[in-house]
């Protein structure tokens, strides 16, 4: 149950910014003073871009409301104005309580203070009195578990550790309303489990919740409503179900636009004009060929690298292949060929999207939905099984059991000093 009345209101809510079209490429700071002398009046052309047009929404008190959308529709853009770091261009908000945010891992941390100092300094910035981050030092201590490293400086922290103290400082502000970004991806997966669960609590307490995820198996489980953006509008608001098919079935919509080079983000002096799938269709232990072709439009030096991403049904990216890690990289040819051959793991039946990147220091072109793995319900292994020995995990494994001689079988370690007698004392059951 929710309290009644709103705890954000969102009304006629647009955010306009300039883009500057700066036609006159300068290599040097010498070229652009000596063209600004030669044409002082001149000045680039503008564009009005428009992160966000005509929102309209309620979101009651206790309620976890999801925001989901693709890159560019607005979702960092909306967090931004609810948490009043940047200013509407058109339309109001109003807000019903405060509000702690993470928008970004370690905002408002200084890397040469400790972890201790960062503590009180960022719980400050987010409104905290220091009475009340006193009495929430030890349980946002624990919560990040960095208590060995307290007195460290925070640009010692691996970024791990630098979003878990973040997020603790921020779930643990005495707010009515709690907004949190893309951020739970750079923990691990018992990080992200407590991170939802603190969220959840959070929820449970009567508080409201705002989380912006690709992660749509989370936004799913966590959220009981959700926006879906599209091109800076609000398309959908309601259940969660719709919202995501939404989400997932925008991928597929857009895959005719995005196959247009000139249509897709990046900076473009390379791009990829060709990718596909050597198959139409793979049994999930055969080795799978991605096959692709890049196409320089521009001058441009420099060695080139490619990040793909293999993303379900679900939206969860269950493998990631950054060509650098092979020692895979190529020149800005006028024509390049190439392939990524994936061996393992095997994925499950279904349908997989690839997402790919093309990068050097920046990303030169980013293709969504570059082509789809399709792989049958055929299952890898020699023996049949009912639903529930293949329903656990993400992708399949090349594994075996087999009879092993008790020699082969570690010792097993002497138990912890007390625990026989209490094993001694435990009423016996049986199978």
């Amino acid at each position: 149950m929710h309290s009644k009345g709103p705890a954000i209101s969102v009304r006629n809510l647009s955010k306009s910014y300039t883009i500057g079209q700066n036609q006159s490429h300068h290599v040097t700071l010498t070229e652009h003073l000596l063209h600004r002398l030669r044409h002082p009046l001149r000045r680039a052309p503008q564009e009005t871009f428009w992160a966000l047009r005509d929102l309209n929404f309620d979101i009651g008190r206790g309620e976890v409301v999801g925001i989901i959308g693709r890159n560019g529709a607005g979702k960092s853009t909306l967090l931004k104005i609810l948490s009043r770091i940047t200013e509407p261009t058109i339309g109001e908000v109003r807000l019903y309580g405060r509000i702690g945010s993470l928008l970004e891992v370690g905002t408002g941390f200084h890397p040469e203070l400790t972890g201790r100092e960062n503590i009180y300094l960022n719980g400050q910035i987010l409104g905290m009195r220091k009475k009340e981050i006193d009495r929430q030092f030890d349980a946002i201590v624990d919560f990040a578990g960095v208590e060995k490293f307290l007195d460290t400086p925070v640009k010692r922290y691996s970024s791990g550790m630098y979003v878990r103290l973040a997020f603790a400082v921020a779930a643990h502000l005495e707010s009515e309303i709690l907004v949190v970004d893309e951020v739970l991806a750079v923990g691990d997966q018992e990080f992200q489990r407590k991170c939802l669960g603190k969220m959840q609590n959070v929820a449970t307490d009567g508080r409201t919740v705002l989380f912006v995820s690709h992660h749509v198996q989370s936004v799913r489980v966590l959220c009981n409503r959700a926006i879906y953006l599209e091109s800076s509008r609000a398309t959908y608001f309601d259940q969660v179900g719709p919202a995501i098919d939404r989400y997932l079935g925008s991928f597929s919509r857009q895959s005719a636009v995005m196959s247009d080079p000139a249509s897709r983000t990046g900076s473009g002096e390379c791009r990829f004009t060709r990718a596909n799938c050597s198959r139409d269709t793979y049994e999930s232990g055969q080795t799978k060929e991605i096959c692709f072709e890049v196409r320089r439009f521009r001058p441009f030096f420099g060695r080139l690298h490619i990040s793909c991403h293999i993303v379900d049904a679900n939206g969860v990216t269950v493998l990631h292949c950054d060509s650098r890690m092979v020692g895979f990289t190529f020149d800005a040819t006028e024509i390049f060929t190439g392939r990524l051959v994936l061996r393992s793991p095997w994925l499950k039946p279904g349908d997989y999207r690839v997402d790919l990147r093309l990068c050097c220091a920046g990303v030169l072109d980013r293709f969504e939905n570059a082509c789809t793995l399709h792989i049958v319900p055929i299952l890898p292994y020699p023996a049949a099984g009912n639903d529930e020995a293949t329903a656990g995990g993400v992708v399949f494994a090349d594994f075996d059991f087999d009879d092993a001689p008790e020699s082969d079988i570690p010792p097993a370690k002497s138990p912890p000093a007390g625990l026989l007698d209490d094993a001694a004392e435990a009423v016996p059951f049986s199978v």
